[in-house]
Protein backbone atom coordinates (compact mmCIF):
# COMPACT_ATOMS: atom_id res chain seq x y z
CA UNK A 1 0.00 0.00 0.00
CA UNK A 2 1.18 3.57 -0.64
CA UNK A 3 1.30 5.39 2.69
CA UNK A 4 1.99 8.98 3.67
CA UNK A 5 3.48 9.23 7.17
CA UNK A 6 3.77 12.54 9.06
CA UNK A 7 5.96 12.70 12.15
CA UNK A 8 9.20 10.72 12.21
CA UNK A 9 10.28 11.22 15.82
CA UNK A 10 10.98 8.69 18.56
CA UNK A 11 7.58 7.05 18.01
CA UNK A 12 6.75 7.71 14.38
CA UNK A 13 10.19 6.92 13.00
CA UNK A 14 10.23 3.29 14.17
CA UNK A 15 6.56 2.82 13.25
CA UNK A 16 7.20 3.99 9.71
CA UNK A 17 10.26 1.73 9.54
CA UNK A 18 8.11 -1.29 10.40
CA UNK A 19 5.81 -0.39 7.50
CA UNK A 20 8.71 -0.38 5.06
CA UNK A 21 9.92 -3.71 6.43
CA UNK A 22 6.40 -5.06 5.83
CA UNK A 23 6.69 -4.13 2.16
CA UNK A 24 4.69 -0.89 2.02
CA UNK A 25 5.71 2.18 0.03
CA UNK A 26 6.10 4.93 2.63
CA UNK A 27 6.59 8.62 1.91
CA UNK A 28 7.65 10.34 5.13
CA UNK A 29 7.18 13.96 6.15
CA UNK A 30 8.67 15.68 9.18
CA UNK A 31 8.56 19.34 10.12
CA UNK A 32 12.36 19.21 10.53
CA UNK A 33 13.44 18.04 7.08
CA UNK A 34 16.85 16.81 8.24
CA UNK A 35 15.17 14.28 10.51
CA UNK A 36 13.11 12.94 7.60
CA UNK A 37 16.22 12.67 5.44
CA UNK A 38 18.07 10.75 8.16
CA UNK A 39 15.09 8.42 8.56
CA UNK A 40 14.95 7.78 4.81
CA UNK A 41 18.67 7.05 4.62
CA UNK A 42 18.33 4.52 7.45
CA UNK A 43 15.19 2.80 6.17
CA UNK A 44 15.02 3.22 2.41
CA UNK A 45 11.83 5.26 2.63
CA UNK A 46 11.01 8.29 0.49
CA UNK A 47 10.82 11.88 1.74
CA UNK A 48 8.32 14.66 1.06
CA UNK A 49 9.04 18.24 2.02
CA UNK A 50 5.35 18.98 2.71
CA UNK A 51 2.26 17.10 3.90
CA UNK A 52 0.82 17.66 0.44
CA UNK A 53 3.74 15.78 -1.05
CA UNK A 54 3.33 12.90 1.39
CA UNK A 55 -0.36 12.74 0.60
CA UNK A 56 -0.13 12.42 -3.17
CA UNK A 57 -1.65 9.08 -4.23
CA UNK A 58 -1.70 7.89 -0.60
CA UNK A 59 -4.23 5.18 0.19
CA UNK A 60 -3.47 5.64 3.87
CA UNK A 61 -2.13 8.75 5.63
CA UNK A 62 -0.74 8.17 9.13
CA UNK A 63 0.14 10.87 11.65
CA UNK A 64 2.23 10.75 14.80
CA UNK A 65 2.92 14.40 15.57
CA UNK A 66 2.85 16.64 18.63
CA UNK A 67 -0.50 18.15 19.51
CA UNK A 68 -3.91 19.29 18.29
CA UNK A 69 -2.61 22.17 16.20
CA UNK A 70 0.03 20.01 14.53
CA UNK A 71 -2.65 17.50 13.51
CA UNK A 72 -4.92 20.26 12.25
CA UNK A 73 -2.21 21.76 10.06
CA UNK A 74 -1.04 18.44 8.61
CA UNK A 75 -4.53 17.14 7.85
CA UNK A 76 -5.61 20.42 6.28
CA UNK A 77 -2.57 20.37 4.01
CA UNK A 78 -2.74 16.67 3.12
CA UNK A 79 -6.42 16.92 2.21
CA UNK A 80 -5.35 19.11 -0.71
CA UNK A 81 -3.71 16.16 -2.46
CA UNK A 82 -4.87 12.81 -1.07
CA UNK A 83 -7.20 10.86 -3.36
CA UNK A 84 -10.84 10.31 -2.50
CA UNK A 85 -11.20 7.34 -0.21
CA UNK A 86 -7.92 7.87 1.63
CA UNK A 87 -8.02 6.84 5.30
CA UNK A 88 -6.31 9.10 7.82
CA UNK A 89 -5.04 7.32 10.94
CA UNK A 90 -3.89 9.65 13.70
CA UNK A 91 -1.66 8.14 16.40
CA UNK A 92 -1.13 11.52 18.08
CA UNK A 93 -2.63 11.94 21.54
CA UNK A 94 -5.07 14.83 21.10
CA UNK A 95 -8.39 16.11 22.36
CA UNK A 96 -11.49 14.18 21.41
CA UNK A 97 -12.93 17.39 19.96
CA UNK A 98 -10.02 17.67 17.53
CA UNK A 99 -10.62 14.09 16.39
CA UNK A 100 -14.29 14.82 15.74
CA UNK A 101 -13.41 17.97 13.79
CA UNK A 102 -10.91 16.05 11.67
CA UNK A 103 -13.55 13.40 11.04
CA UNK A 104 -15.84 16.07 9.62
CA UNK A 105 -13.07 17.58 7.50
CA UNK A 106 -12.04 14.23 6.05
CA UNK A 107 -15.63 13.19 5.42
CA UNK A 108 -16.32 16.38 3.48
CA UNK A 109 -13.42 15.46 1.17
CA UNK A 110 -14.64 11.88 0.67
CA UNK A 111 -12.05 10.44 3.07
CA UNK A 112 -12.18 8.80 6.50
CA UNK A 113 -10.47 9.70 9.77
CA UNK A 114 -9.57 7.25 12.53
CA UNK A 115 -8.26 8.58 15.84
CA UNK A 116 -5.88 5.87 17.03
CA UNK A 117 -3.66 6.87 19.96
CA UNK A 118 -1.23 4.25 21.18
CA UNK A 119 0.18 2.89 24.41
CA UNK A 120 3.52 1.18 24.82
CA UNK A 121 5.95 4.06 24.56
CA UNK A 122 9.18 4.24 22.61
CA UNK A 123 10.06 0.62 23.35
CA UNK A 124 6.69 -0.51 21.99
CA UNK A 125 7.25 1.48 18.80
CA UNK A 126 10.78 0.11 18.35
CA UNK A 127 9.67 -3.48 18.94
CA UNK A 128 6.38 -3.31 17.03
CA UNK A 129 4.38 -4.00 20.19
CA UNK A 130 2.07 -1.01 20.52
CA UNK A 131 -1.52 -1.17 21.72
CA UNK A 132 -3.88 0.87 19.54
CA UNK A 133 -7.24 2.24 20.74
CA UNK A 134 -9.20 3.44 17.72
CA UNK A 135 -12.26 5.56 17.13
CA UNK A 136 -14.01 6.06 13.81
CA UNK A 137 -15.78 4.14 11.10
CA UNK A 138 -15.27 0.40 11.60
CA UNK A 139 -14.89 -0.23 7.86
CA UNK A 140 -12.15 2.41 7.62
CA UNK A 141 -10.31 0.80 10.53
CA UNK A 142 -10.65 -2.60 8.87
CA UNK A 143 -8.93 -1.20 5.77
CA UNK A 144 -6.08 0.15 7.88
CA UNK A 145 -5.78 -2.77 10.30
CA UNK A 146 -3.48 -5.01 8.22
CA UNK A 147 -1.08 -2.07 7.90
CA UNK A 148 -1.20 -1.08 11.57
CA UNK A 149 -0.46 -4.67 12.58
CA UNK A 150 3.12 -4.10 11.40
CA UNK A 151 3.84 -2.23 14.65
CA UNK A 152 0.96 -3.25 16.93
CA UNK A 153 0.25 -6.17 19.22
CA UNK A 154 -3.39 -5.19 19.79
CA UNK A 155 -5.89 -2.98 17.92
CA UNK A 156 -9.22 -2.30 19.59
CA UNK A 157 -12.12 -0.45 17.96
CA UNK A 158 -13.70 1.73 20.66
CA UNK A 159 -16.62 3.35 18.81
CA UNK A 160 -17.20 6.53 16.80
CA UNK A 161 -14.51 9.06 16.05
CA UNK A 162 -13.12 10.56 19.27
CA UNK A 163 -13.54 7.32 21.22
CA UNK A 164 -9.91 6.38 20.75
CA UNK A 165 -8.76 9.63 22.35
CA UNK A 166 -11.19 9.22 25.24
CA UNK A 167 -9.83 5.72 25.83
CA UNK A 168 -6.25 7.04 25.82
CA UNK A 169 -7.34 9.50 28.51
CA UNK A 170 -8.51 6.58 30.63
CA UNK A 171 -5.10 4.99 30.07
CA UNK A 172 -3.29 8.11 31.27
CA UNK A 173 -5.52 8.42 34.35
CA UNK A 174 -4.53 4.87 35.30
CA UNK A 175 -0.83 5.46 34.73
CA UNK A 176 -0.80 8.69 36.74
CA UNK A 177 -2.34 7.04 39.79
CA UNK A 178 -0.24 3.89 39.64
CA UNK A 179 3.06 5.75 39.19
CA UNK A 180 2.32 8.09 42.11
CA UNK A 181 1.45 5.14 44.34
CA UNK A 182 4.62 3.34 43.30
CA UNK A 183 6.76 6.45 43.91
CA UNK A 184 5.35 6.77 47.42
CA UNK A 185 5.93 3.06 48.09
CA UNK A 186 9.60 3.25 47.05
CA UNK A 187 10.03 6.43 49.07
CA UNK A 188 8.44 4.88 52.17
CA UNK A 189 10.61 1.76 51.88
CA UNK A 190 13.75 3.86 51.65
CA UNK A 191 12.76 6.08 54.56
CA UNK A 192 12.04 2.98 56.64
CA UNK A 193 15.51 1.63 55.94
CA UNK A 194 14.29 -1.42 54.05
CA UNK A 195 16.19 -3.22 51.28
CA UNK A 196 14.11 -2.07 48.29
CA UNK A 197 15.14 -5.08 46.20
CA UNK A 198 13.96 -7.42 48.93
CA UNK A 199 10.70 -5.46 49.25
CA UNK A 200 10.10 -5.87 45.53
CA UNK A 201 10.70 -9.59 45.82
CA UNK A 202 8.22 -9.80 48.67
CA UNK A 203 5.34 -7.86 47.12
CA UNK A 204 5.70 -8.13 43.34
CA UNK A 205 3.98 -11.51 43.03
CA UNK A 206 0.88 -10.41 44.92
CA UNK A 207 -1.92 -7.88 44.56
CA UNK A 208 0.47 -4.92 44.35
CA UNK A 209 2.06 -6.17 41.14
CA UNK A 210 1.85 -3.98 38.03
CA UNK A 211 3.78 -3.28 34.83
CA UNK A 212 5.07 -0.10 36.42
CA UNK A 213 6.33 -2.02 39.46
CA UNK A 214 8.07 -4.65 37.36
CA UNK A 215 9.74 -2.10 35.10
CA UNK A 216 10.25 0.99 37.26
CA UNK A 217 10.60 -0.06 40.93
CA UNK A 218 14.36 -0.65 40.76
CA UNK A 219 15.10 2.39 38.62
CA UNK A 220 13.03 4.63 40.87
CA UNK A 221 15.00 3.37 43.85
CA UNK A 222 18.25 4.21 42.04
CA UNK A 223 17.03 7.65 40.95
CA UNK A 224 17.16 6.84 37.24
CA UNK A 225 14.56 8.65 35.14
CA UNK A 226 15.61 8.33 31.51
CA UNK A 227 13.10 5.90 30.05
CA UNK A 228 11.35 7.62 27.18
CA UNK A 229 7.96 9.21 27.84
CA UNK A 230 8.77 12.68 29.16
CA UNK A 231 7.05 14.64 31.93
CA UNK A 232 6.29 17.43 29.44
CA UNK A 233 4.33 14.95 27.31
CA UNK A 234 2.50 13.52 30.29
CA UNK A 235 1.45 16.98 31.41
CA UNK A 236 0.12 17.65 27.90
CA UNK A 237 -1.90 14.44 28.10
CA UNK A 238 -3.19 15.12 31.60
CA UNK A 239 -4.22 18.60 30.49
CA UNK A 240 -6.39 16.98 27.81
CA UNK A 241 -7.82 14.62 30.44
CA UNK A 242 -8.69 17.41 32.85
CA UNK A 243 -10.23 19.56 30.09
CA UNK A 244 -12.45 16.64 29.07
CA UNK A 245 -13.33 15.95 32.71
CA UNK A 246 -14.57 19.50 33.14
CA UNK A 247 -16.72 19.07 30.03
CA UNK A 248 -18.25 15.72 31.07
CA UNK A 249 -18.41 16.50 34.81
CA UNK A 250 -16.01 13.74 35.88
CA UNK A 251 -14.38 14.10 39.30
CA UNK A 252 -10.67 13.40 38.97
CA UNK A 253 -9.14 14.61 42.23
CA UNK A 254 -6.17 12.22 42.13
CA UNK A 255 -5.37 12.94 38.48
CA UNK A 256 -5.42 16.69 39.14
CA UNK A 257 -3.13 16.22 42.13
CA UNK A 258 -0.63 14.11 40.19
CA UNK A 259 -0.64 16.71 37.41
CA UNK A 260 0.34 19.26 40.05
CA UNK A 261 3.12 16.96 41.24
CA UNK A 262 4.42 16.72 37.69
CA UNK A 263 4.52 20.52 37.51
CA UNK A 264 6.81 20.39 40.57
CA UNK A 265 9.06 17.91 38.75
CA UNK A 266 9.24 20.33 35.82
CA UNK A 267 10.25 23.10 38.23
CA UNK A 268 13.05 20.81 39.49
CA UNK A 269 14.44 20.67 35.95
CA UNK A 270 12.83 17.34 35.12
CA UNK A 271 10.76 18.30 32.09
CA UNK A 272 12.51 15.64 29.98
CA UNK A 273 12.68 12.99 32.71
CA UNK A 274 10.27 10.09 32.27
CA UNK A 275 7.01 9.75 34.17
CA UNK A 276 8.53 7.66 36.97
CA UNK A 277 10.33 10.83 38.09
CA UNK A 278 7.49 11.47 40.53
CA UNK A 279 9.90 9.61 42.83
CA UNK A 280 12.49 12.36 42.36
CA UNK A 281 10.09 14.89 43.86
CA UNK A 282 9.80 12.80 47.03
CA UNK A 283 13.54 12.14 47.17
CA UNK A 284 14.17 15.87 46.84
CA UNK A 285 11.85 16.63 49.74
CA UNK A 286 13.46 14.08 52.05
CA UNK A 287 17.04 14.64 50.96
CA UNK A 288 17.46 11.00 49.88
Amino acid sequence: MRIGFAGLGVMGGPMARHLIEAGHQVVGYNRTLAKAVAWAEATGGAVAETPQGAGEAAELFILCVGNDEDVRQVVRAALETVPTGCVFVDHTTTSARLARDMGEWAGARGCAFVDAPVSGGQAGAENGQLSVMAGGDAAALDRARPVLEAYSKAIQHMGPVGSGQLTKMVNQICIAGVVQGLAEAVHFAQQAGLDTEAVYGAISKGAAQSWQMDNRWATMARGEFNFGFAVDWMRKDLGLVLDEARANHSHLALTALVDQFYSEVQAMGGARWDTSSLAARLQDRSGR
